[in-house]
């Protein structure tokens, strides 16, 4: 996968791809901005969202050695996963035990993270999506684009080419004479998933949250494929990273609330699935949970980069986001595109990779994301926090170990700026003689950068440098100004 920049490069020159996003994220915006205005207590609610993650991160280990101890007396079992190979070794045996070759899933971006359906394909056992937008992207050999839309990039015409094409291969096929209504599609995948959820044995889940003080699980979601998935099956697998847990069902209501206005701008989501343990005669008869961290304790210990964990998935931040708007998901090379995917896959899969070192400077720092974050992640922040390791390393922990990561490649004239600009900071006689020469000399200045520069002129002109410095200003006008008795404002 390429560096941002370069793949940005390819997306944005699609322009249907461009018009699809723009059309979905303009929409999604402007009913988010609705439902939360009818709000009044809104910035309460969030402040309380973030202050509840902050506490529960401090505490993390408490609360998931309590959660374990919940989910155990309620008769599921625990599985801890350090990282992405662990948590793929540990379904593909779980679902091997069964005896059975297929699965169905709920959408679960820990699913998509680690990579599930590709190793347990290569295991011989198929998963079928069972959200309609995960539908769409499995059955087009695509990649999801977007958090809450997997397949935001696609328009009507092309699912429905995608149903007729494709669906016969995995099922029942696409009923003849389909049409791109949106009703008529969404038939056909109910008839196509229908036979999947019958059939099924095995059910994969995610979790929007985990409860520590009773071991429930939640799963929020619009179309009931998830309450299917999670209640007809004989064994239920649950992957979910160790961020979501919770210590309370009280801390659980106000993320109930922050969630559903964020994502689908709806004041509760039709479905809420909630499950703890395994029960007699109702539902899965054998429940795992698979904890993963895969990168989220190094995270943690990262006391700037940690917020990035309090996110809930909700992608809003995504919806109000100009380099996303234009770039399109595919760009950022992880399951997690968009401002939160800028700061949360470098720090879960370090800034060693191309790809990885070029996320945190995919944005413009306009701090919309910030603005509409249900749990006040400061992204821009944490941007800025993550540009600093790119380009000057430093310690960091690694795989649970403190350890000292050099600088990402191509950043050496990068670095070698900033440490100029430092050392004329700290010597004004020096900063003085610069801007005097760049005063004198602004007729000849380029209005392009050369060399490694270039590409950041090629879309941003240069600033105007003023004939005068404000300093060579102030000492110019300063004895032109009668100070009043007292009033220093003068002494610069």
């Amino acid at each position: 996968m390429p560096a941002f920049p370069k793949a940005a490069d390819t997306s944005t020159h699609n322009t249907q791809l461009r018009a699809n996003l723009r059309h979905a994220t303009h929409t999604i915006r402007a009913k988010r901005a609705t439902a939360v205005a009818e709000l009044d207590d809104w910035g309460r609610l969030r402040a309380a969202g973030a202050a509840i993650k902050d506490r529960t991160l401090r505490h993390l280990d408490h609360y998931l050695e309590q959660l374990e101890r919940a989910v155990t007396a309620a008769g599921g079992q625990v599985h801890w996963a350090a990282d992405a190979d662990e948590a793929n070794r540990i379904v593909t045996e779980l679902v091997r035990a069964t005896g059975e070759r297929e699965v169905v899933k709920v959408k679960s971006m820990a699913t998509q993270e680690i990579g599930l359906n590709h190793a347990l394909a290569e295991a011989g056992i198929t998963a079928y999506e069972t959200d309609l937008a995960e539908l769409i992207v499995q059955l087009g050999d695509d990649l999801p684009s977007h958090i809450l839309v997997p397949a935001i990039h696609r328009n009507r015409a092309e699912i429905r080419d995608i149903f007729t094409a494709k669906m016969a291969r995995w099922g029942r096929p696409a009923p003849d004479g389909l049409t791109d209504a949106p009703a008529d599609l969404a038939e056909a995948a109910r008839l196509h998933l229908r036979e999947k959820f019958l059939n099924a044995k095995v059910g994969v889940s995610g979790a929007n949250f985990m409860v520590a003080e009773t071991g429930t699980l939640v799963v929020v979601e619009s179309e009931g494929n998830g309450r299917m998935c999670l209640t007809l099956p004989d064994t239920l697998i649950s992957v979910v990273g160790i961020e979501k847990v919770v210590p309370t069902f009280q801390d659980l209501e106000v993320f109930l609330q922050l969630l559903p206005r964020s994502s689908t701008a709806e004041r509760m989501n039709p479905y809420t699935s909630t499950w703890t343990g395994t029960t007699d005669d109702d539902g899965p008869r054998a429940f795992h949970l698979v904890l993963l961290d895969n990168g989220r304790t190094d995270a943690l210990a990262d006391t700037v980069g940690r917020q990035a964990l309090r996110c809930i998935r909700c992608s809003a931040c995504l919806n109000v986001c100009p380099v996303y708007e234009r770039a399109g998901g595919h760009a950022y090379g992880s399951a997690y595109p968009g401002p939160i995917g800028a700061i949360l896959t470098p720090q879960l899969r370090g800034t060693q990779s191309e790809l990885d070192a070029s996320l945190p400077y995919a944005s413009s720092l306009c701090g919309a994301c910030y603005e509409v974050c249900p749990v006040a992640i400061d992204i821009p922040e944490v941007l800025l926090h993550l540009r600093e390791r790119v380009v000057e390393g430093g310690p960091a922990s690694v795989r649970g170990t403190r350890a000292v990561i050099k600088p990402a490649k191509g950043h050496a004239a990068e670095r070698a700026a900033m440490r100029a600009a430092s050392w004329a900071l700290d010597h004004p006689r020096v900063l003085r003689s610069g801007q005097r020469l760049a005063s004198r000399t602004r007729r000849f200045h380029p209005r392009r950068l050369p060399g490694p520069g270039r590409a950041w002129s090629d879309s941003r002109e240069l600033p105007t440098v003023p004939a005068e410095s404000f300093r060579d200003w102030w000492q110019r006008t300063r004895t032109t100004t009668t100070p009043r008795h007292g009033d220093d404002r003068n002494t610069p």
